[in-house]
């Protein structure tokens, strides 16, 4: 077990203005487990770099410290053997190849003796369900299960704190109950000090013993038992977007307008990236002779398991790439730009009919400010200047981001990222949106206040005759904003009407 204490603790990141935290005191006892909550940008993930010792004078993360921040009695930076870190972004943390090598880099960091890591490795992989075995290549892998691989690595090494950051946002259900039955497993055997920060609140509730909750660039709004803070403060969190069980999110949005057919899937067939090295192993079939059809005017959420290919389907409704099989074909207003399938559609064509939001937020951003790349599509789509300028201060206001409008879209948060990437997709308003919006994980990351204007921006989307087509795990965002499922899994889809209950 490990204990942290801060006093007068605050964090200036390199370039910004304002601190991600100021004045924070904060104890931690040995063996407790904290969950730590707050509104998106409040200092959850800055704080949690911080134990892990990736802040302070030799830390990764450049920026100015203030006041002490301590773990076992020593900087944080001092002792990152002691210490495992999940982060929100997966990508950030896979550094080997194949994937038991990924899970193994820690342990021997560690030291740990050679022929103690391979059964570790074994034992770790199994116990959060990673579906394949450890030569099996991190880049052919989907955003949950490389979710599911970094948590295999941060259990393997068997740490005294464990700092989790959003650990499930990216898994299915059933792999976010798998992972939480797993850490409290963990939690039971080795008594390790934990620090999470979740929005699946409900659901963790029972795992923590204490709920800590943040101001945004200040010190604790509330601290206590998870009943206490919630009876005493439930309410008041709610306002301030903090997820409360009980006090979830509830939009009006209006009935969709409908439409006929902008997009088709005939015949789909698609097949996993070539996995790297000599022993990569074969490709496999993702998708298999998959027909479905994408209509102006509705929401339809793409959903299913980890790896059963709903990223891969969104790619390929989008045109971003070719199948193996099979074509994506346009049909109605959007077959009058091109009649040709869209993954033979030039570049700058297919990004003015066809917008998209990747899961990896950075993978879009050309710019070196949040303003200009909000600014950026609407003059690109013809806007005049003073009315890109308009909409560009509306989404700044409305998406909480006009504090960062001059910062580097790469220094924001997960869910500030999040948020950034949808907003540049929608710059242009709804009366010169693209016909498709393809989005991956709109709503990760999000607190309830920013979750409910993605909402209305997408309604308003799909009202103006758009066809909002996204890949989630979110359910509540199924449960307000989607016409049509398309349940992805076993190499085809099934296709269901109306919104979940």
């Amino acid at each position: 077990m490990a204990d942290v204490r801060l006093s007068g603790w605050g964090w200036r990141h390199a370039g910004r203005s304002a601190h991600a935290l100021r004045g924070l005191d904060l104890d931690i006892r040995s063996g407790e487990r904290v969950l730590l909550l707050g509104a998106s940008g409040a200092g959850k993930s800055t704080l949690l770099h911080s134990l892990a010792g990736l802040t302070g004078p030799d830390g990764a993360i450049s920026g100015e410290q203030e006041g002490t921040l301590l773990v076992d009695g020593r900087p944080a930076d001092r002792g990152r053997g002691l210490v495992g870190l999940v982060s929100q972004d997966p990508e950030s943390q896979l550094v080997m190849a194949r994937a038991g090598d990924d899970v193994a880099f820690g342990l021997e960091n560690l030291g740990v003796e050679p022929a103690r890591i391979w059964p570790r490795v074994a034992h770790a992989l199994d116990a959060v369900g990673f579906p394949y075995g450890p030569r099996h290549s991190t880049g052919a892998l989907s955003g949950g299960e490389k979710q599911r691989l970094v948590v295999a690595g941060a259990l393997a090494m068997r740490p005294r704190l464990l700092l989790l950051d959003e650990p499930t946002a990216n898994l299915d259900p059933d792999g976010a109950a798998l992972v939480r039955g797993v850490l409290r497993n963990l939690l039971a055997e080795t008594e390790a000090t934990l620090v999470l920060v979740e929005h699946r609140v409900a659901e963790v509730v029972d795992l923590v013993d204490r709920v800590v909750v943040l101001e945004p660039g200040g010190g604790v709004t509330a601290d206590g038992p998870p009943g206490e803070v919630f009876a005493r403060h439930g309410s008041e969190l709610a306002e301030r977007g903090v997820w409360v069980p009980g006090h979830e999110p509830a939009p009006h949005v209006d009935p969709a307008p409908g439409g006929a057919p902008v997009l088709a899937a005939e015949g789909l067939s698609a097949r996993t990236p070539v996995q790297l090295g000599a022993r990569g192993g074969r490709r496999r079939t993702v998708l298999e002779g998959v027909h479905a059809e994408v209509r102006a005017g509705t929401a339809t959420a793409l959903v299913g398991a980890n790896g059963s290919g709903k990223s891969t389907l969104l790619t390929l409704l989008a045109g971003l790439d070719r199948p193996h099989r099979g074509a994506v074909v346009p049909r109605g207003a959007l077959a009058e730009a091109d009649r040709r399938p869209l993954a033979r559609w030039p570049a700058q064509r297919l990004a003015r009919h066809v917008g998209t939001v990747f899961q990896h937020a950075e993978d879009q951003f050309v710019t070196a400010s949040v303003r200009e790349e909000l600014r950026f599509g609407p003059l690109r789509a013809g806007l005049p200047a003073a009315e890109a300028e308009a909409r560009v201060d509306e989404l700044l206001q409305r998406l909480r981001l006009d504090t960062l409008a001059d910062v580097h879209p790469y220094t924001l948060s997960g869910g500030e990222k999040r948020r950034l990437s949808v907003a540049t997709a929608l710059g242009s308003g709804p009366s010169r949106a693209p016909a498709v919006l393809a989005l991956d994980e709109p709503t990760f990351g999000q607190d309830t206040r920013t979750w409910s204007e993605l909402v209305d921006l997408l309604a308003a989307l799909r009202s103006g005759g758009s066809a909002v087509v996204m890949a989630t795990h979110d359910l509540l965002l199924q449960r307000h904003l989607t016409d049509t499922r398309i349940r992805v899994g076993g190499g085809g889809v099934r296709v269901d009407e109306g919104r979940t209950a």
